[in-house]
């Protein structure tokens, strides 16, 4: 059984993980598909350095989980039902985009 606190920590990493454009490319990425990080690193044009930062992010946060194959590391989403809350957020934030009401939403109003 979860509690409210437990709830709130959950979609408070959840959250905190969004929170970095470079954690939210990694998340789409890994939707797509599984990626070994020297892949990542390429495709989002950042160093390894900081791909590793970020993933052990996502790793601590309990959203990725990192699956040795032979002798190389591959992520992946720590489980399928966040692919699909990924889509479904990704879905409602379009959905809504246009009705904005955040007075500096051009500037960025949530810190």
């Amino acid at each position: 059984m979860t509690t409210i606190a437990t709830d709130i920590d959950a979609l408070t990493r959840f959250g905190r993980a969004l929170a970095d454009p470079i954690r939210c490319r990694l998340l789409i990425a890994l939707n797509e598909a599984p990626a070994h990080p020297a892949d990542l690193a390429d495709a989002l044009g950042i160093s390894r350095t900081r791909l590793s930062n970020h993933l052990a992010c996502l790793r601590d946060c309990g959203l990725v989980v990192a699956v040795p194959v032979g002798r190389r590391v591959r992520y992946e989403l720590a489980d399928a039902r966040l692919g699909h809350a990924l889509d479904h957020l990704h879905n409602a934030v379009l959905a809504v985009e246009a009705d904005r009401t955040c007075v500096d939403a051009e500037k960025g109003c949530c810190p």
